[in-house]
C-alpha cells in the first residue's frame, strides 16, 4: 500500500502537481511516518502529562537500544529488529508497573533502577556486537533518521498507530479520569489496574515503533514537550487534547523537512524536538505576559 502512494506521489510531484522535494521517495516516507506518529504521540501524551510520567516514557525509549542488541544477537536485521524491541521493551514495561503495585516503592525509584539494570545489560551487548557489526549503525536507533524509513517501518508504524486509537478512544476518558484521580475512578467502578496496564503498553508500543524517525534517546521528549505546551495556554480538556495532537504534528514534520530543505546537518529526532522545545518556550513566555493563560489549566 504505501510502495503505491509513495510513486503516486513521485509522480506528482514530478509532473508540477506538488513541491518538487515530494520526487524524491525518502522524503514522501518520512512525512508520511510524520502523519503517522504525530497525532499518536500528540494524544497519549495528554495522559503522560497528566499521570506525570514523563520519566516512564523516556526509560522506554531508552530501554529500545538494549532491545536492538538482543535482536541482533539472535539474529534478527539491525535495520528492523522489531521482535526483540517490543518484546524487550512490553516485558519492560509491564514488569516495571506490577512492582510499582506490589512493592510500594515510588515510579521514579523503580524507573530509576530498571533504566540503571537496561542501560547496563545493553552497554555489555555492544560490546559483544562492536565485533560482528559497524557499530555506528546504532547510531540511526539513538537519534533517528528519516534517510532510513522503509516501506516495513511505515507499516509497523501504521499497525501500532491504528491499535493503539483502536484501543484507547473507547476508554481515553476513563484513563484521563484514573490520571487525575485513581480514587475518584475507583469509586466509579473504573478498573484503576487495568486502565494503568493500558496505558503502559500504549505508551511502550508506539515509543518502540517511532524509534526509527525520532531515535531512542528522543522518543519519550515528543509524548511529553507537545502535550505541556498546550496544556500551558489550553484550559479545557478538549482543547487540550487537539492542541497536543497539532503541536505534535508540526513539530514531526517541520523537524523532518528542515534539515532536507536547509541541508542541516541534524538528525531528524533532535530536529523534531528542538521545533517542539521551541513551541513549549514561545508558549511558557506568552503563559507569563498574558493574564488571561495565567489562570489554571487542565
Amino acid at each position: 500500500m504505501f510502495d503505491g502512494l509513495r510513486a503516486l506521489i513521485v509522480t506528482w510531484a514530478q509532473g508540477g502537481y506538488l513541491p518538487e522535494l515530494l520526487t524524491y521517495g525518502f522524503v514522501v516516507n518520512a512525512l508520511m511516518a510524520g502523519l503517522i506518529i504525530g497525532p499518536v504521540l500528540g494524544s497519549l501524551g495528554t495522559l503522560v502529562v497528566v499521570k506525570r510520567f514523563a520519566f516512564f516514557s523516556e526509560a522506554i525509549g531508552h530501554s529500545a537500544l538494549t532491545g536492538v542488541a538482543i535482536g541482533i544477537l539472535l539474529g534478527e536485521p539491525y535495520t528492523g529488529p522489531y521482535g526483540s524491541l517490543f518484546g524487550y521493551c512490553l516485558l519492560f514495561g509491564l514488569m516495571l508497573n506490577y512492582l510499582r503495585n506490589r512493592t510500594g516503592l515510588s515510579p521514579d525509584t523503580l524507573i530509576g533502577v530498571f533504566l540503571s539494570l537496561s542501560l547496563a545489560l545493553g552497554a555489555s551487548m555492544l560490546l559483544i556486537l562492536a565485533s560482528r557489526i559497524n557499530i555506528h549503525i546504532l547510531e540511526n536507533v539513538l537519534f533517528g533518521s528519516v534517510l532510513t524509513v522503509n516501506s516495513q517501518d511505515l507499516t509497523v508504524l501504521a499497525v501500532v498507530a491504528l491499535l493503539t486509537l483502536v484501543a484507547m478512544l473507547p476508554f481515553y476518558n476513563r484513563m484521563m479520569l484514573v490520571s487525575f484521580n485513581p480514587q475518584l475512578a475507583a469509586v466509579r467502578g473504573v478498573s484503576v489496574k487495568l486502565m494503568d496496564y493500558l496505558f503502559v503498553v500504549l505508551v511502550t508500543m508506539v515509543t518502540v515503533a517511532s524509534v526509527k524517525v525520532i531515535g531512542a534517546i528522543l522518543v519519550g521528549a515528543l509524548l511529553v514537550i507537545p502535550a505541556a505546551c498546550a496544556r500551558l495556554v489550553i484550559r479545557s480538556l478538549r482543547g487540550f487534547f487537539w492542541g497536543s495532537v497539532v503541536i505534535s504534528v508540526v513539530s514531526t514534520l517541520a523537524g523532518i523537512l528542515l534539515p532536507i530543505v536547509f541541508n542541516l546537518p541534524v538528525p531528524s529526532g533532535a530536529a523534531i524536538i528542538l521545533v517542539a522545545g521551541s513551541l513549549f518556550l514561545l508558549a511558557a513566555v506568552a503563559r507569563s505576559l498574558v493574564p488571561a493563560m495565567k489562570g489554571d489549566v487542565v
